[in-house]
This record gives structure tokens, C-alpha cells and sequence, in this order.
């Protein structure tokens, strides 16, 4: 998915501030300068954008993962979508790469929220005309908006990132039966086993997490764990539950490193032989884990997404040629 794109003078790219490097990356697939804009913040902590050229009658996409700090990053997006909505541009598309709240995607308990469907409704209420998102921590968060959608995948650039490791006896494991689809997409890539881990939710809220069983046979085997997102390093204890079981060697595939908290302490103590990430987010140097965290970047992908929307080309095509079935 690497190499250059090319663009007519009517797409206008525009970065936040969650993400810039990867804003800048895609910029530079795309042949396409960013906007100028002047994005600060006032001494009472409100959000203030400003536009520097126009953007009239253009196609604009935003670049902005709503990652850490969420809140932040969220409604500065809003405001930028804003500002692009009031300075006439002809269509507004948010870059999404990772979508923040998607984990509350349903009421566990009573009197919940289902916050990742109101952060859908107010995206729409503040005039973005799509959504580009990459590996949901839930499919159904699709159905929350009622504008298009594209929910894209980096599971091909990180399975043919370890494609080229070449692994004798090698298995992906699922962390739990939610990720089962994600796992059946590395499965036909790499055209290896499948395992799956067993879990339950126990206490208020579901916070209390127990692992029950491993179906299938790890003894002996490079575990391969996916997953879509790793926050506070809770699936590092999966670790030990699998080298207990007889696997041999543990590599992880996920493709958004939040790391909060203890995370990174806990992966450098843990016997994990390296933790395959994208630039979803930004990953600083102090997160690398001892070089224990290869970071892959998603950029080509986005290039082609844009320049396919801004084309109006599909945007599935991107992924059967990967020969992969759309959406993940």
C-alpha cells in the first residue's frame, strides 16, 4: 500500500493536533501541502481554530484520532469541522484512525450510556459529511451514524509484517470470542491455526476479568495475540496464561497502542518477544517498551482511502486486493 497518490487541486487536507506526524506522512503520499491553520488554546482551556486559506467549495478531510487526552482531541475536531462547515467547503470528511469511546458501544449494567453512538449523533450534528475509522472495537458502531461510514482495517500491513518473520508452527490467538472475525482475517493471510481464549466479566461493571479456557492446541506454538486496542496492559496477563499452557514464544498484534498507566511498565517486564503496533496514535520514544514495540504506519492506507473518496473510486477495491472480504 506504499508509494505516492495523486490528487486534483480540490482536496484540501487539514491536521490536528492529536496526530500530526501522521497527518504530515499522509500529506506527503499524497503530494497534497496541509492547510494552514492555527489551532490554541486560551488561558480558560477553550479551543480556538483559525483557517488560514480558504477552503470554499473544496473537499476537505481532517485528520484526528480522538485518542488521550479524548475529550480534548474530540472536541477539537467538532470545532474544526466547524470552521471548515462555516467557510463553505463543498464536502468534510474526518479521519478517524482511532475512535475514541468505541468501547462504549452497548449498556453493560443499567443506567449506562451508549457514548460511542452519541459521539456518532454530535460528528453529525457538527456537519462532517463522512467518517473514515480504522479497526472499530465493535463492527455495529457503523450502524450508529447515519451518514457513510468506512470502517478500514490495518491487519494486512501488520500480517505482512510478520509474513516476512517466516514462523515455523505458528498460531493466532483471539484474546476472547469478540475478536474471532479480526482473527479470521489474519488466519487467511497468513494461512495459519486459530486459538481461541475464553474470558468472563465478573463485579460491578464487568471490571473483574477471569480467564476460563484455551480452545485449541498452543503447546509448542509462536502465539500470534490480536486485538484492536491495548489501553492499560490488562492483556499482558494473557502472557503467562499461554506460556503456562506450553506455548513457545509470544508476539501481539494490535493495532492501537493507547499504553496508559501501567502498560508499558508491564509489557517490558513481560516475556513478550514484541508488541506490532500502527501510528494510530502517536507513539512517543518513552512507550517503546525497551524495543519491544515495532510501530507500523497506516499512512499509505489513509492516502489511498482519501484519494479513493476524494476520486470517488470504492474504497473497498483497497482491500480486495489485499484479497481481503470488505468490511472487516
Amino acid at each position: 500500500m506504499a508509494g505516492q497518490v495523486s490528487c486534483s487541486n480540490e482536496l484540501r487536507l487539514i491536521s490536528g493536533r492529536a496526530n500530526p506526524e501522521l497527518a504530515k506522512e499522509i500529506a506527503s503520499a499524497l503530494t497534497v501541502p496541509l492547510c494552514d491553520i492555527n489551532i490554541n488554546t486560551f488561558a480558560d482551556s477553550e479551543t480556538h481554530v483559525q483557517l488560514e486559506e480558504s477552503v470554499r467549495g473544496k473537499d476537505v478531510f481532517i485528520i484526528q484520532p480522538t485518542c488521550q487526552p479524548v475529550n480534548e482531541n474530540l472536541m477539537e475536531l467538532l470545532i474544526i469541522i466547524d470552521a471548515c462547515r462555516r467557510a463553505s467547503a463543498r464536502q468534510i470528511t474526518a479521519i478517524v484512525p482511532y475512535y475514541g469511546y468505541a468501547r462504549q458501544d452497548h449498556k453493560s449494567t443499567g443506567r449506562e450510556p451508549v457514548t460511542a453512538k452519541l459521539v456518532a449523533d454530535i460528528l453529525s450534528t457538527a456537519g462532517v459529511n463522512r467518517v473514515v475509522s480504522v479497526d472499530l472495537h465493535a463492527t455495529q458502531i457503523q450502524g450508529f451514524f447515519s451518514i457513510p461510514m468506512d470502517h478500514l482495517t490495518a491487519v494486512p500491513i501488520m500480517a505482512n509484517y510478520l509474513k516476512k518473520k517466516e514462523f515455523k508452527d505458528a498460531v493466532i490467538v483471539s484474546p476472547d470470542a469478540g475478536r474471532t472475525k479480526m482473527a479470521e482475517k489474519y488466519t487467511d493471510i497468513l494461512q495459519m491455526p486459530m486459538v481461541v481464549m475464553t474470558k468472563r466479566r465478573k463485579g460491578v461493571g464487568g471490571k473483574e476479568l477471569e480467564f476460563t479456557d484455551i480452545v485449541g492446541n498452543i503447546k509448542g506454538k509462536t502465539a500470534i495475540v490480536i486485538d484492536d486496542v491495548i489501553a492499560s496492559g490488562s492483556i499482558v496477563n494473557e502472557v503467562e496464561i499461554l506460556l503456562k499452557a506450553g506455548a513457545k514464544e509470544i508476539y501481539m498484534a494490535i493495532t492501537h497502542p493507547i499504553l496508559v498507566g501501567p502498560a508499558v511498565a508491564s509489557l517490558s517486564a513481560s516475556s513478550i518477544k514484541e508488541l506490532i503496533v500502527t501510528n494510530t496514535v502517536p507513539v512517543p520514544k518513552e512507550k517503546l517498551a525497551n524495543g519491544k514495540v515495532k510501530v507500523l504506519s497506516i499512512a499509505p492506507l489513509l492516502a489511498k482511502v482519501i484519494s479513493s473518496i476524494h476520486g470517488n473510486r470504492s474504497v473497498s477495491q483497497i482491500f480486495r486486493e489485499e484479497h481481503m472480504v470488505f468490511p472487516v
